[in-house]
């Protein structure tokens, strides 16, 4: 949050002077006082929690460690203001470098290849929760905290807090990785068009029902459908129904990854990934570690009709239904599309860029009023027609701590303390404000979420609510992420350049994934690569021996298209409110 809150005047009095000028309270009486407000903690406790930091880095004062994030408001914050703050207060100097997503997990995967020190620590999505705890070269941070890492872990840390804990913990029930900032990947929509008397009227005589917020595909198509082929323009503007976009780059794969095909249905039941067909497609059994396999053949799901639905769809609107050129965009480029203010609706948005689509007229938001407020809305993701009740319906980012066994243990531990630090209860809701990407349920349920709810279009409402545990990353059957995911932009930039149907991208994708799955299996089976819980593939069989059977992945539907579903929003909101 760009503006200054209101500060506590008990807590500037409450801190006194301690230590050296480069390290000490005076230094965190002063961040308290100037920067870290709002905070869940009263002015005493904030004053403890900083004067532990203090005190737990003096062995390592002067001391210069390097991290590395992607790019995104948070992180931004934190390599610019968070470092400043943990060196004056800590003596301990940080370089937090930013790069692509991309980079950060490149950086990860050579690390881990070749056992160099390359950062101190990363914030590494919790995607590679699989990974990690196979590989088992990150730190487990469950022994950790209570073993080497002891003397240098927050007493007030409070694990239980986080939201996305659940999200970095491994099969063996360690925590594996520690939330920095989270996100999660919604529905969003403009609300004002939405609530024009003459505009419900026109879809509801074209379609049969309400405008309102798509609780199926079927709905998003005809409103999609509604606002680019029957509306076409407002107010002088040519519009859209919908915004996304396809160039052949590695977040194209992410794209899909990030749970669009259990939007679509392709998965089983279970939260916080299906078992034992995860949103990747791949089959990993009850009580077992051990992936069995992507392609139909072996009982997975990433060729399945579900599967081919969702790319097929994908492909289908944003040809038909989004602005011209958006088909060559890449994801950087879609972001600040949506502000021009000529899209209705965009079924696959980030709630980390929310802090964009609250900026004012004055800097090129056309989708905020003149008093700043949102003309927007964010909602649950609409779901595909092979969806059930019980499957996970979206994707949420967890980007998070991430320590190497590779990082010498001094240099590991002022790293910790580091991380620590940008997430603890003196800093965290501050951030939260800032990069609205919460990470801790008292900070989102404190006041001042409370007061600013009005003007971030859904966001605290979202989650504040029970529904929030049905959007989570990438589990525990995607067994080695960094080889795996970058098989999906490449099959799925040759649907986009019409070089491949999606059938035929889908089978291709879930051969080469199971391609890499095997040699893994080698590994593990000759060296103990995977500590055991590598894939051990099933062997192949026709396909019908798995379409529609229980467990396997779901047979074609005879209707894609069921009927068009939606709810007001104000109602939406209600039953949440009411939980």
């Amino acid at each position: 949050m760009r503006r200054k809150l209101l500060v506590s005047a008990l807590t500037a009095a409450v801190f006194a002077y301690a230590g050296p000028s480069f390290a000490g309270s005076a230094e965190a009486e002063k961040w308290a006082k100037d920067e870290f407000q709002p905070t869940t903690l009263s002015a005493e406790e904030q004053k403890a929690e900083l004067q532990w930091f203090v005190d737990a880095a003096k062995p390592f004062a002067g001391m210069e460690i390097n991290v590395l994030s992607e790019t995104i408001p948070t992180h931004e914050y934190e390599s610019k203001v968070l470092t400043k703050a943990f060196e004056e207060i800590t003596g301990i100097k940080v370089n937090h470098q930013l790069l692509g997503e991309g980079e950060v997990v490149q950086a990860v995967q050579t690390q881990m290849q070749t056992g160099r020190n390359l950062y101190d620590a990363y914030i590494n999505d919790s995607d590679l929760i699989g990974t990690h705890s196979r590989l088992q070269l990150a730190v487990n941070l469950t022994d950790w905290m209570e073993g080497e890492g002891k003397d240098v872990t927050l007493p007030t840390l409070d694990v239980d807090d986080f939201i996305g804990k659940s999200f970095t913990t491994g099969p063996d029930g360690k925590l594996y990785q520690l939330p920095d900032q989270q996100f999660a990947n919604l529905y969003w929509f403009r609300y004002d068009w939405f609530e024009r008397p003459d505009l419900k009227a026109r879809f509801k005589e074209a379609y049969g029902y309400d405008l309102g917020v798509p609780v199926n595909w079927s709905a998003y198509e005809d409103i999609a459908e509604f606002f680019s082929e029957k509306v076409k323009e407002i107010d002088g503007v040519r519009v859209y129904g919908h915004m996304d976009y396809g160039k052949r780059a590695p977040d194209l794969g992410w794209r899909m990854t990030d749970a669009w095909l259990s939007m679509a249905g392709a998965g089983s039941k279970g939260l916080p990934n299906g078992r034992p067909i995860d949103e990747w497609g791949i089959r990993m059994e009850e009580n077992s570690c051990n992936p069995a396999g992507a392609s139909i053949s072996r009982g997975g799901g990433t060729n399945g009709p579900a599967a081919v639905y969702a790319i097929r769809k994908w492909d289908e609107w944003l040809r038909k239904y989004a602005p011209p050129g958006a088909a060559d965009y890449d994801f950087y480029q879609s972001l600040p599309a949506l502000a021009t203010g000529n899209v209705a609706q965009q079924i696959f948005w980030y709630t980390a860029f929310t802090a964009t689509m609250v900026a004012p007229k004055s800097e090129g938001n056309n989708t905020v009023d003149d008093a700043g407020k949102p003309l927007w809305r964010m909602a649950p993701s609409p779901h595909g027609p092979y969806w059930e009740d019980g499957q996970k319906l979206g994707y949420q980012d967890a980007g998070s701590w991430t320590l190497f066994k590779s990082t010498p243990v001094d240099r590991r531990k002022a790293a910790w303390l580091y991380a620590q630090f940008t997430v603890s209860k003196s800093v965290s809701l501050k951030k939260s404000h800032v990069g609205l990407t919460i990470i801790r349920d008292s900070d989102i349920r404190h006041q001042s979420f409370t007061d600013r709810a009005p003007n971030l279009g859904g966001l605290v409402e979202f989650y504040r609510s029970p529904d929030r545990v049905n959007w989570t990353p990438t589990g525990v059957n995607v067994p080695d992420y960094p080889k795996l995911a970058q098989l999906w932009w490449q099959n799925i930039g040759d649907v986009n350049s019409g070089a491949f149907t999606p059938q035929e991208a889908m089978d291709r994708l879930a051969e080469q994934m199971d391609q890499v799955m095997a040699r893994m299996q080698q590994a593990d089976e000759r060296a103990g690569t995977y500590g055991g819980c590598g894939p051990r593939l099933n062997e192949e069989m026709d396909a019908a021996a798995w379409l529609g059977k229980p467990g396997g992945p779901k047979a074609l539907l005879a209707n894609e298209k069921p009927q068009g579903e939606t709810i007001p929003y104000d109602e939406l909101v209600a039953r949440w409110s009411a939980n």
